[in-house]
């Protein structure tokens, strides 16, 4: 014997209420701009793909989906991320973060002496990574002695690889808690590292998107306007 019981009330499933600023949106994909201090997926209510479906509009495809991240942002990181709201949409662009076909550029303000630009290497989880970086402002800090505004390009995608090549360069990013050396480390301020910008091909028009993130304000307030 089989017994159904059905409840007399079903609470509706509960809503992340959380304003994301929306870069670029269609029926394939949205990019938006990532806050600093909150997850971009996993096992918390506060994550950004829970709030993807109030921010952004359903799409009228076939194959549409509930948007999701087809990348990832660190906790503390700032700036463009990019979002999937197709089935086939999202295996596309999946497909070009694998094939290494997605630009990305981040800003970061790293502390102490650097060379103008370089290529840093290393072995992150014993696989090969490759990072690309130039300084684009130094200015004189009494803290810190020095702080960069550099320009960086991860060639290879290494968790926290960015903020692992910098540290062992000896230039760890500000705000860096993590991979930061302890006298200079920066309570309470976030970390200053921010995805600047997007380039990549449109999975249905095959139209090449290049998208920024103006600089946050704190970014400002250390190097003046950029």
């Amino acid at each position: 014997m089989i017994t159904l019981t059905i409840p007399e009330h079903v609470s509706p499933k509960k809503r992340l209420n959380f304003k994301l600023n929306v870069l670029f949106e269609d029926d394939y994909l949205a990019v938006i701009h990532k806050p600093p201090g909150i997850l971009v997926s996993g096992n918390h209510f506060k994550t950004i793909a829970n709030a993807l479906v109030q921010n952004l509009k359903r799409s009228t495809l076939s194959d549409a989906t509930k948007p999701q991240p087809v990348h990832r942002l660190d906790f503390a990181t700032t700036g463009i991320l990019l979002v999937g709201k197709t089935n086939d949409s999202i295996r596309n662009l999946n497909k070009q973060f694998e094939n290494k076909d997605i630009e990305k550029t981040y800003i970061a303000v790293t502390i102490g002496n650097m060379t103008n630009e370089g290529i840093m290497s290393s072995d992150i989880d014993n696989k090969p990574s490759q990072s690309k970086y130039k300084v684009v402002k130094t200015v004189l800090s009494k803290r810190f002695s020095k702080l960069n505004l550099v320009q960086l390009e991860p060639l290879t995608g290494r968790r926290h690889q960015l903020r692992i090549h910098l540290s062992e360069l000896g230039n760890p990013i500000l705000g860096d808690k993590d991979y930061g050396e302890e006298p200079l480390i920066l309570n309470g301020k976030g970390m200053y590292l921010h995805a600047y910008s997007l380039k990549f091909r449109h999975p249905f028009s095959n139209e090449n998107i290049f998208i920024k993130s103006e600089f946050p304000e704190r970014f400002n307030k250390i190097f003046g306007n950029i």
